[in-house]
């Protein structure tokens, strides 16, 4: 059972998925969408509306948690606070946006675009 359990595990282990999410955390911030499997998508919304909700802050503690959540990567951590985070100062929540697009050729794993709304 999985009583209170949050999140997927998507085939990894958890070095693995924590390192997958920050990858696709830091891809959706620097080119504000990704095209990935629709799994990852619905793993990834969740994590990128708590960090945008930080970011709303703006204040030294909220860069701090930035930082550590994506790979102490100055450029992205700057981007979220300057660009991003104002574009949603008003909006109580439901900042991205998850597109079915249908199948992927090789594999037929149903793939999804995730964007800023």
């Amino acid at each position: 059972m999985r009583h209170r359990v949050k999140g997927k595990k998507l085939g990894r282990v958890k070095r693995q998925r924590t390192a997958l999410m920050k990858n696709l955390l830091t891809s959706l911030i620097l080119h504000e969408h990704i095209v990935t499997t629709q799994a990852k998508a619905k793993a990834l919304r969740p994590k990128i509306e708590q960090l945008i909700t930080i970011a709303k802050k703006g204040n030294l503690v909220a860069k701090q948690q930035l930082l550590k959540a994506l790979y102490n990567n100055q450029v992205v951590v700057k981007k979220m606070l300057q660009v991003i985070a104002p574009r949603y100062r008003e909006r109580v929540g439901g900042y991205v946006r998850v597109i079915r697009k249908g199948n992927r050729i090789g594999d037929a794993a149903p793939v999804a675009i995730i964007e800023f709304v």
